[in-house]
């Protein structure tokens, strides 16, 4: 299976991204180290992993430590030995938590904390309607993301679109 693995770290000011191989990571915390090395200093680093225009994760370190994972499928670690490791010990998500006929219909099952991008102005509702939303890509969603955090340039030409 292939994938695409973008690092945005946030230093002071703006965004820089890189791309990451994550082929020889054998747990977690080695794409936290990899998205250390990006920018050490930096608050905030995020770290997007698209798979076979299916699968989207995202993984967040705030202050080199606190790492947290948000993944649109579960399944990802059955297809995938890097989705197998970063998905390893995740919850499923539970999107029925009321009768609101808002709530956004998924095709896959969820995993990690959908509310990781709260505070910079993705909700977890935002968040899982992206996912949900037909016809959006994982890289469309990685985009529209970037767009909300600001770091949608930095991606850009990251990817040289």
């Amino acid at each position: 299976m292939s994938y695409f693995a973008a690092a945005l770290a946030r230093p002071r000011q703006g965004w820089v991204a890189t791309e990451l191989d994550l082929d020889e990571i054998e747990v977690a915390d080695d794409a936290a180290d990899l998205l250390r090395e990006v920018d050490p200093d930096a608050p905030l680093a995020l770290m997007f992993v698209e798979a076979d225009d299916e699968f989207l994760v995202v993984f967040r370190l705030d202050n080199g430590d606190e790492m947290r994972i948000f993944a649109s499928d579960a399944s990802f670690a059955e297809e995938s030995r890097v989705g197998a490791v970063l998905l390893e010990e995740l919850d499923e998500i539970d999107v029925a938590s009321s009768d609101d006929s808002d709530e956004p219909e998924l095709v896959g099952v969820p995993v990690g904390e959908a509310d990781l991008l709260a505070d910079l102005g993705v909700s977890a509702r935002d968040l899982l309607a992206l996912c949900a939303h037909e016809g959006m890509l994982p890289s469309d969603v990685m985009l529209a993301i970037s767009r909300k955090i600001g770091g949608a340039e930095a991606l850009t030409n990251l990817r040289g679109e």
